[in-house]
């Protein structure tokens, strides 16, 4: 880590270099933490144990706090917005179903491949080709029909902004506690030092890099990469790669891409962890294996869709005050609901 982090510095950039460090730290904290947006998930809804959705709730309340006031203040600051449409509503659906059975989200998948985990490091390949094909698709999907994205720092003012995102966190944890019942332990301290470290984090990724933590488009990007290398496939002939942003990342070396550098950093970060704290994860039939493999597939493919995983569409989005996070998460419930059944009769 400390070599890559020099050749970052002399060779492509300080910044890419900083953001190396600070993907580390993330992917030290989910690993460290096991801050797994999936199994907090999973908790709430088969156990009624709310410390994992309480330790999300923290993290998106306080990564809010720090990014909605930076956004309205720094114009050059980008929100995570996504088009409400379509295409989010059955892209968050199908990913919230399929990173049950995978059990791992896109950060989820990134740390626990990092953990040495085999069906994560299974999944990563086929979660980068996943998001490359949604992306190939997504004006196809688009067509379908599609609004404006809606950023509520400019719709109705940062105060607006942060006060509607706290207001409608306290009522969702209002929702949760009329769920789980009384007598149930609300805070654990894993949980919630994970929440309070990706949350400083996520502010120093929007202020180093300019743009909210993302997962998804450095998985697509290095799939797009290696299939324009191979001569198989045009971007030009593409309406997404053929965007100039996009265009121009697929000209440079990945190393100039953000997104990528902080998924390598995590990658590190939870590599790191696990030579203290080895994971490697329980044993599966070839059955379990073939199941999970697809899950991951189409959990990359349906993370383009609803542009964004649990990071990029509903931390980054939520706490931008961009309206897309605020669809996706109750649409991604809905499918994790499913896909925790499909788990439990996979016997995962």
């Amino acid at each position: 880590m400390a070599a890559f982090f020099i050749f970052l510095a002399l060779q492509v950039s300080i910044r890419q270099a900083v953001l190396f460090l600070v993907g580390i730290g993330m992917g030290a904290a989910l690993a460290g933490a096991r801050f797994g947006f999936t199994t907090g998930w999973r908790q709430l809804a088969r156990e009624r144990d709310p410390r994992g959705v309480t330790g999300q709730l923290v993290l998106l309340a306080l990564a809010a706090v720090c990014a909605i006031p930076l956004i309205g203040t720094f114009p050059e600051l980008q929100a995570a917005l996504g088009p409400p449409g379509v295409s989010l509503v059955i892209g968050a659906f199908v990913f919230g179903l399929t990173m049950q059975i995978a059990d791992g989200c896109g950060s989820g998948t990134l740390y626990k491949a990092g953990l040495g985990v085999p069906l994560n490091l299974g999944i990563l390949p086929l979660f980068a080709f996943g998001s490359f094909l949604g992306s190939v698709h997504l004006d196809r999907w688009l067509a379908l029909g599609h609004l404006e994205p809606v950023a509520m720092v400019d719709q109705i003012g940062v105060s607006g902004a942060l006060i509607a995102t706290l207001v409608l966190l306290a009522l969702l944890a209002v929702g949760i506690r009329l769920w789980v019942g009384p007598q149930r332990c609300w805070f654990d301290r894993r949980w919630l030092t994970g929440a309070i470290v990706l949350a400083v984090l996520a502010t120093l990724n929007l202020l180093i890099a300019g743009q909210p933590w993302g997962v998804v488009y450095g998985f697509g990007l290095w799939f797009a990469k290696l299939a324009q290398a191979s001569g198989v496939w045009d971007p030009a002939m593409n309406a997404f790669w053929s965007q100039a942003g996009h265009a121009s990342r697929l000209a440079q070396t990945l190393l100039m891409d953000i997104t990528s550098i902080t998924n390598i950093g995590i990658l590190a970060g939870a590599l790191w962890i696990a030579a203290r704290s080895p994971d490697a994860g329980k044993p599966l039939t070839p059955r379990q294996w073939a199941i999970g493999l697809a899950a991951g597939f189409l959990m990359g493919y349906s993370s383009r869709l609803a542009f964004g995983c649990n990071v990029g569409a509903m931390l980054s989005g939520i706490s931008t005050g961009s309206l897309h996070g605020w669809i996706w998460l109750p649409m991604a419930f809905a499918g994790t609901l499913i896909g925790i059944r499909l788990r439990e009769r996979f016997r995962f």
